[in-house]
């Protein structure tokens, strides 16, 4: 939905993934708390940088050609539940929830987040675009964790 937001336009997303990953909790975990290295296997994450010990800018293009900047603050890092902070071009948080299965690891995804500016702008006729655009990007997720942790090609 979208509201005024000091004068502007401002709108909200929730998002949510769950797949199975054939890797033992722990080795998820350790994969998803690991921000620097998550251009080596999430195609869509360009850049990573420490800020400090529990914050990092990320910048992430997925299938539109728009670049989020985006600046991820470590609320909860043990697991089963992963948590970031989120500012920047989204406001609001992410938060994976780890389970173990058989054959490996649930991963439950869950974002809330809001946007102003362009990106809210956007929102009042792009909505299903950019929601399409955010399940490419996950789906890349899925892909990349699966063969970082599961050896596949």
């Amino acid at each position: 939905m979208s509201s005024a937001k000091m004068g502007g336009v401002q709108a909200s997303y929730s998002f949510s993934a769950s797949w199975v990953t054939a890797a033992p909790l722990d080795e998820v975990a350790a994969t998803v708390v690991d921000l620097e290295h998550y251009p080596d296997w999430w195609p869509q994450v360009q850049a990573v940088a420490k800020l400090g010990p529990d914050t990092a800018r990320v910048l992430c293009r997925s299938a539109l050609p728009y670049t989020l900047d985006l600046v991820l603050d470590a609320v909860r890092r043990e697991p089963p539940v992963l948590e970031v902070a989120v500012s920047g071009d989204l406001d609001g948080w992410v938060r994976w929830t780890l389970s173990p299965v058989d054959g490996g690891t649930r991963t439950d995804f869950a974002q809330e987040v809001s946007v102003d500016g362009a990106l809210a702008a956007a929102s009042l006729i792009a909505r299903p675009l950019l929601r399409w655009n955010h399940h490419r990007m996950m789906a890349g997720c899925e892909s990349g964790l699966r063969a970082r942790l599961e050896g596949n090609p």
